[in-house]
């Protein structure tokens, strides 16, 4: 059978490709593939290519001046060459001369450009184009054909997850069906060299939902692939994994192909991601579903360290900290995405190491890559109980609690306790607000100027500042002289010590409420 350029830009390898000259000669015949040595610059050697074939480089414009690059061209079209592919570092506009275009057009041989971002390799694109060139649309081998042969027995089986099975057993090989989110909804196991969970740690930091091809990890000795798949409309991700190292990677393609197609016949639908469902009741509330979800959800682990709500980060960014921490103490962090939003959950390690709070504590620090990132953490749970009250606690302070501390990233339960109180009391109005804003109604009733400049700098030294006048003096730009003698005001009004234990839990909440009052009258 005839294969083309143009069958082989069909491939998925290709998908990003982008012919940059010589479209005329798509046409040509591909019976081969092979390098471009840099030696071949200038050299005076005979031609070392077949006729035919694909031509790959990745230094062709760095190497070549554009005489250099236009005698190149010559010499592979005079030779019979299908097609140059090369692997850029960079734009295409500024790195070509018109003059190479022109010459490639004339000879019509194609010059194809896969760019920096398409994440591909030689490998990659030698396999594809191999797997094309020897077997074509009549691709046929024992595990094609015996997959198809129990995918479609619908005398024996009565459901997908059934055929999938006994085809995954009798061809030896596996695969697992996650979430959107990582999470697993469906695995056919029959060989344990490594767990479902490092599986997917390594598939994350691989960026496997970046690839435009199925993805080859190497886990412990078991050979995985990865790639997307689309099951009633929704994105999923799916791995396979080749016991025995017996499969091309054009093989392991085409069987999830296959796989697909057939969830498709079987009108396979999913389980509910039960660790998603399980988060999610948690934040609604619904603690009489979570305790059934529990089980499915947790597994083998027993408690619940903290709970999280983060928004204003890279979902990859955050999912790649997340895996990075998990292979470092042993936890396991549930999480879902919901639009920019992040929720999760980080359960016990299962070793018997003692559990660490501030374990906890430097995830959340690490995930503060951004000043947009906003991390809400509640550590220090009981049970199910206290995650469904800590998630309710996040959703009461959520809206409010940035008012209160513009100058956070990340928010404790003492924070999230604090706001939730504050916002409750703003909005009774009754005698416990009042008796809050009775103790800085003094700066209001001084002279308007320097009253307020007092008020904003008692709020920035208590909410901000953890009382520290350097660091009030840096956020407000001022010198550490003139905080000291705004605090000596305050001070003789409010006639108390501003570093006593008995003033400060007052003042913070009615300074907390004033800002959220600020907040209200502006709306």
């Amino acid at each position: 059978m005839k294969v083309t350029v143009k069958d082989c830009l069909e491939l998925p390898v290709f998908k990003k490709a982008l012919v940059i000259a010589g479209s005329q000669g798509l046409d040509n015949r591909v019976s081969a593939i092979s390098f471009l040595e840099t030696g071949a610059f200038g050299s005076s050697k005979p031609n070392l290519h077949e006729k035919d074939e694909i031509i790959l480089t990745a230094v062709f414009s760095e190497r070549l001046n554009e005489e250099a690059q236009r005698q190149m061209i010559r010499s592979m079209s005079e030779g019979g060459e299908a097609a140059l592919v090369i692997f850029s570092s960079g734009s295409v506009s500024e790195k070509w001369p018109q003059s190479v275009i022109n010459l490639s057009n004339e000879l019509q041989f194609p010059i194809v450009l896969i760019p920096e971002d398409a994440e591909i390799t030689y490998a990659d694109v030698i396999n594809a184009v191999m797997e094309e060139v020897l077997y074509g649309d009549n691709f046929a081998n024992r595990l094609i054909s015996n997959t198809i042969f129990h995918l479609l027995n619908f005398e024996k089986h009565s459901n997908f997850q059934s055929a999938a099975r006994e085809a995954a057993i009798n061809n030896n090989f596996q695969m697992v069906i996650l979430s959107e989110d990582f999470n697993p909804i469906f695995s056919v196991e029959t060989r344990h060299r490594t767990t479902i969970a490092e599986a997917i740690r390594a598939g994350i930091e691989k960026d496997v939902d970046k690839s435009a091809v199925y993805t080859r990890i190497d886990i412990n000795g078991a050979l995985t692939y990865w790639g997307p798949v689309t099951i009633n409309g929704e994105k999923h991700y799916m791995f396979i994994v080749d016991n025995e190292d017996s499969y091309s990677p054009g093989e392991i393609t085409k069987l999830a192909e296959i796989l697909e197609i057939a969830m498709g016949m079987w009108k396979y639908s999913p389980v509910k991601d039960a660790k998603a469902e399980f988060i999610k009741a948690l934040r609604r509330g619904n603690k009489s579903l979570a305790y059934c979800l529990r089980e499915e959800a947790m597994g083998e682990r027993e408690e619940i360290l903290s709970v999280f709500c983060i928004s204003g980060i890279e979902r990859d960014d955050c999912m790649k900290k997340i895996t990075g921490f998990e292979k470092r103490t042993g936890y396991e962090v549930l999480k879902i995405h919901e639009g920019d939003e992040i929720f999760g959950m980080i359960l016990k390690g299962s070793s018997e190491k003692t559990e660490d709070m501030g374990d906890c504590t430097e995830m959340y620090q690490e995930l503060q890559i951004s000043h947009t990132a906003i991390i809400f953490q509640v550590t220090g749970v009981e049970g199910i109980e206290g995650a469904s009250d800590s998630y309710q606690l996040i959703n009461e302070a959520w809206p409010f609690i940035r008012y209160i501390f513009p100058a956070q990233n990340i928010f404790t339960k003492y924070e999230l306790a604090l706001a939730s109180n504050c916002i409750n009391i703003s909005i009774k109005s009754d005698s416990v607000k009042k008796n809050y804003m009775d103790l800085i109604a003094p700066f209001k009733v001084a002279r308007e100027g320097k009253g307020k400049q007092l008020l904003e700098t008692l709020e920035i030294f208590v909410l901000d500042a953890g009382l520290n006048t350097s660091k009030t003096a840096k956020m407000m730009n001022i010198h550490t002289n003139t905080v000291q003698y705004r605090l000596k005001r305050i001070r003789e009004i409010l006639q108390a010590d501003m570093m006593g234990t008995t003033i400060i839990p007052g003042l913070t909440v009615a300074l907390a409420v004033e800002r959220i009052e600020k907040i209200t009258r502006m709306l």
